[in-house]
């Protein structure tokens, strides 16, 4: 977890993304992403000098209409000395069954938003920790390119002004070969997502285009963030 947390500090001090008596609100979805960014921000705090608190929350869909079991993701939490909810929803039932969604993804993050949105208010959160990547980063500036036709990629950090509250990301730095690597060196307990959809969708295709101009042309990702970086789109510019 050494790298990871190297990776978290910078993006938190560059992006100014924790400030004292921050309650922050962890999403967790049970994927590596999530779980490690909890176990960072639970370490971060002993030592980065910022007085916060953490809650873990999953936003549970419910995908085909039985219950997610986070039984691990409960005690993982508790390791991590971190109180932890689960909220149920039917985001699963909605985007497949009733409006049977030919892409999904879109539908759902929007849903899966707005309910850790209400949520993280209900707990008395003033932000809210997402567990995007270096490598998320890289694929939604490409899918908004291609798809989309427009430059821009979400932010490191951001303002819900109608439920006042920020939106943070403290993992942006840290690639995801590194956060595989933290997983398995720390055994942590992922759990398998039930999406229908996982594998397969635009993202996974982005994901491989992006691997294949890796192997082609060396450092291909780390001079679109550069470029990110010196353009200053969407708040990237270094602070």
């Amino acid at each position: 977890m050494q790298k990871i947390l190297g990776y978290m500090r910078k993006a938190i001090q560059e992006y100014n993304l924790i400030s004292d008596g921050d309650r922050i609100c962890v999403g967790i979805s049970g994927g590596k992403d999530s779980l490690v960014m909890l176990r960072g921000l639970a370490l971060l705090k002993s030592f980065i000098g910022i007085n916060y608190d953490i809650v873990g929350l999953t936003i549970d869909p419910r995908f085909n209409g039985t219950d997610g079991d986070y039984s691990a993701v409960s005690e993982f939490c508790a390791e991590c000395n971190t109180e932890y909810h689960i909220v149920s929803t039917h985001i699963g039932e909605i985007v497949f069954d009733v409006r049977k969604e030919p892409n999904p993804c879109s539908l759902c993050s929007r849903m899966r938003r707005g309910a850790i949105h209400n949520a993280a208010a209900e707990l008395g959160c003033n932000k809210i920790a997402l567990g995007h990547n270096y490598d998320d980063v890289i694929e939604t500036f490409i899918m908004n390119l291609f798809t989309e036709g427009r430059i821009g990629c979400f932010s490191p950090a951001s303002y819900m002004e109608d439920k006042n509250i920020h939106i943070i990301r403290p993992l942006v730095l840290a690639p995801e070969r590194a956060i595989k690597k933290a997983v398995m060196k720390n055994n942590f307990p992922v759990v398998k997502s039930l999406c229908q959809a996982d594998g397969h969708t635009n993202r996974q295709q982005t994901k491989d285009f992006i691997a294949e101009m890796e192997r082609k042309n060396h450092g291909f990702k780390n001079r679109i963030f550069g470029a990110m970086q010196r353009a200053d789109i969407d708040g990237w510019g270094i602070k």
